[in-house]
């Protein structure tokens, strides 16, 4: 049997961690059709015009289609 897997990438966003930030991320992938598993590649920060701290993550998504 053939196993066909799609990849998505999807940014997540947190004001608390870069942890919060993937959960984030899998989580709306999670509800736009499933997730098989994930890799980070990409961790970055932000810092607004009041210093608040952003988190960003770049998540690659597979799903079995």
């Amino acid at each position: 049997m053939n196993k066909s897997f799609e990849i998505i990438n999807r940014v997540g966003i947190s004001n608390q961690s870069i942890s919060d930030a993937v959960k984030n991320a899998l989580d709306e992938a999670k509800n736009d059709g499933g997730v098989s598993w994930f890799e980070v590649v990409e961790q970055r920060g932000r810092v607004t015009n009041d210093d608040k701290i952003e988190f960003q993550v770049t998540v690659k998504i597979g799903r079995k289609l």
